[in-house]
């Protein structure tokens, strides 16, 4: 749908009327800029930019970071913040988020560069990450035209506390060596912790102090500045103390040389395609997730709502043009983009404000990047990726329901001990069996009414005094009754049948949405067997759909109007009208 001039002002940004007027009023320019520009207040200028300065100084020092968790040089990681930036500034949806990298990301793609370039030969890491992330963008921008927007509400969010909980322990096993200054040869978690307690002699004491140092520097001035960038201040510290007192002569280990200049061309090794389908799809998956879940939780109720399959289209492409710049996957991040709204960010100009500052860094700055000690990044990483796990998620998921407890513990089991690409499946496999197991056993309950009223309600021994109607059993099972729950339903009717033995058994439909052919046989064959033992079925609250399947069927012509009610109101008074009539007077 076209929209122009004040009709998309009006749609959109009607509240904000009284803060100045759009930058691009007409003409061919506002047809083709994305939606942020074309209805741009002059307003927000100075917010953007200083959004964006505030968040370059979190977001930088972490891209770094997370390059090393996926095992690539440092610069990869300042490639991602400049070109995916870029990208989703003119294709996306949502207005603060910030598509960079994630930790998530870093750790599924160590992983999958781990199993195709086990010597970690750079040239050949770098060739296989742009592999990875062009076949990540492909399935994004494909599952964005197929409209797979509603793939993201596969993942429960009990699996998802999960699943992050599990990253967050192997990244922070993952980054132990470097705070301790040692080597160790990485296997499965099991065996990089009995690495690490075995390495634990050969620890080098400089480097620890060095990291006790960057770790309470992080961990203090979010405690008491979080406002403040404390991961820049973290790595200007780190470069100021290995230059100040020579480090390097003590056995620590720095970044090294960095590149200084923009990024080449990189091209995909295309015989690598069959080895990282896999891990790109579950890449893919996460990074649509928490693009998703970082753009709603941030969105405002005045602007544009978030279109799922746009923002497929947009995280991929922006993963296409980074592949091709050196980029790592990326997606949008839950931790850059609070920063970046809490900052005061109205637009993607903060996001093109932060690619700004990434290519300075990258003209300028890279001599001093190579300055920086692992230690320093490593702090950086591990700080950030405790919060990852988060004890009270769990405690108040155990607090809610146990059944889903134990959902997030096999995720996160599933990460620590399987590996993060196979946790994915673990996540989703554990999201689909919870599913499967809610759908295929729905509640049934005995309803009661509430005295002097026309509620009904489950019945409970909190509420004894519920209006109870001898002889009339009435029930209400809930949600969609097909072929996977149609036997268990049965079930816990003939099973409260048996103990009430009544005359008229009355089914309440209403919260019943869909009755599957399945369904609907079991309640033939019901109502068959009840008529032998001398009872009647009633059906009361039946939706249009049900109504409409129902009276299709030899059901509908056995039960006819007289055992069909709109409500349970009028079902009761049924009842209790015949049981007046054959009683004795």
């Amino acid at each position: 749908m076209k929209r122009k001039g004040s009709d998309a002002r009006n749609r959109f940004h009607g509240p904000w009327a009284h803060h100045g007027a759009p930058l691009y009023s007409r003409g061919r320019v506002r047809s083709f800029a994305p939606e942020w520009i074309r209805n741009y207040q002059h307003a927000w200028f100075k917010l953007d930019v200083i959004a964006g300065l505030t968040t370059a100084a979190v977001v930088i020092p972490k891209a770094l970071a997370y390059a090393t968790i996926a095992g690539l040089p440092v610069q990869v990681g300042l490639y991602t913040v400049l070109v995916p930036l870029l990208i989703y500034a003119l294709l996306g949806t949502s207005r603060p988020l910030s598509v960079t990298t994630t930790t998530t990301l870093a750790i599924l793609t160590g992983a999958a560069l781990a199993e195709v370039v086990p010597s970690g030969e750079p040239a050949a890491l770098v060739s296989a990450a742009a592999t990875l992330v062009v076949l990540v963008g492909a399935i994004l921008v494909l599952a964005g035209f197929l409209r797979l927007g509603f793939v993201a509400n596969f993942i429960s969010d009990p699996v998802l506390v999960g699943f992050k909980a599990g990253i967050g322990i192997v990244i922070v096993v993952d980054q132990i060596p470097k705070l301790l200054g040692i080597h160790i040869h990485k296997g499965s978690f099991l065996h990089n912790l009995r690495a690490i307690f075995e390495g634990i002699p050969q620890a080098s004491l400089p480097t620890i102090a060095l990291a006790v140092l960057m770790v309470a520097i992080l961990v203090i001035m979010r405690r008491f500045v979080p406002r403040a960038p404390a991961p820049i201040v973290a790595v200007a510290a780190g470069i100021g103390v290995m230059s100040l007192f020579g480090l390097e002569r003590f056995g620590v280990a720095t970044v090294g040389f960095v590149p200084t200049g923009l990024p080449a061309v990189t091209l995909p090794d295309w015989q690598l395609l069959a080895q990282l389908w896999s891990a790109a799809l579950g890449i893919a998956l996460m990074s649509f997730t928490e693009t998703i879940a970082a753009g709603r939780a941030f969105a405002q109720s005045d602007e544009p709502t978030l279109q799922p399959n746009r923002e497929l289209v947009a995280t991929g492409l922006a993963n296409v043009g980074g592949a091709l710049l050196g980029a790592m996957p990326a997606g949008g991040g839950t931790a850059q983009t609070a920063v970046n709204r809490i900052a005061g960010a109205r637009t993607q100009l903060s996001g093109l404000v932060i690619a700004a500052l990434a290519l300075g860094t990258i003209l300028l700055l890279a001599p001093l990047i190579g300055l920086m000690p692992h230690a320093t990044l490593a702090a950086v990483v591990v700080v950030y990726s405790v919060g990852l796990i988060e004890p009270r998620e769990f405690r108040e998921i155990l607090r809610v329901r146990r059944t889903e407890f134990v959902w997030a513990l096999a995720a996160m089991g599933g990460v620590v001990l399987l590996g993060t690409l196979q946790g994915i499946v673990v996540a989703i496999i554990v999201s689909l069996v919870g599913l499967a197991h809610q759908v295929s056993d729905p509640p049934v309950y005995v309803l009661g009414r509430r005295p002097n009223s026309n509620v009904f309600l489950p019945r409970s021994d909190e509420h004894p005094e519920d209006e109870r109607f001898p002889g009339l059993l009435l029930l209400r099972p809930e949600g969609r009754i097909f072929f996977a729950n149609a036997a268990r339903i049965g079930q816990k009717i003939r099973l409260l049948i048996a103990e009430a033995r009544p005359q008229v058994v009355a089914i309440d439909l209403s919260s019943v949405f869909d009755l599957e052919y399945t369904a609907l046989k079991m309640l033939i064959g019901a109502e068959k067997q009840m008529c032998e033992k001398g009872m009647t079925l009633w059906l009361v609250g039946l939706n249009p759909g049900v109504l409409a399947m129902v009276m299709h069927s030899p059901l509908g012509q056995t039960l006819g109007p007289e055992r069909m009610f709109f409500n349970l109101e009028e079902a009761v008074a049924r009842y209790e009208a015949l049981s007046a009539s054959v009683s004795p007077s």
